[in-house]
């Protein structure tokens, strides 16, 4: 078997956390809602580009209490990291939507990361190139 790359990840909740979550990530990240197959359940897509990387699915079931029937939750997800351009536009959006965040420059790799969380808790990291 060889990997790819990342098909995408997945985050299940509420109606109205999975709102709150969708509004973060395109607000604030940048993906936007797309297309989604017609499924049992309600959702959203969302797309970095031609890629659906972010997958929000509606449910009422507690995912701290263990397997939900699709998936069991193991609580140990950290961060999902992305790369993304324009580090100075997405800085002054970060500041005027008060998001905290926080700013790091990897020294002899030319990345500089971006560092904040989403509505449930879940850290997401940018980053960019130098030249970007």
């Amino acid at each position: 078997m060889t990997i790819a790359g990342l098909n995408h990840f997945n985050i299940m909740g509420s109606r109205s956390l999975i709102d709150e979550v969708r509004d973060f990530y395109v607000d604030v990240i940048g993906l936007t809602d797309g297309w989604r197959p017609d499924f049992d359940f309600d959702g959203h897509w969302l797309y970095a580009g031609d890629a659906p990387i972010l997958h929000l699915m509606v449910s009422e079931e507690d995912p701290a209490a263990g397997d939900t029937g699709i998936t069991s939750k193991t609580g140990h997800l950290d961060h999902i990291a992305l790369t993304a351009d324009g580090l100075a536009a997405v800085e002054a959006r970060l500041i005027e939507l008060g998001q905290v965040y926080k700013k790091k420059a990897i020294p002899g790799f030319n990345v500089t990361q971006l560092f904040l969380h989403d509505p449930i808790g879940l850290g997401v990291e940018l980053n960019f190139s130098e030249s970007g």
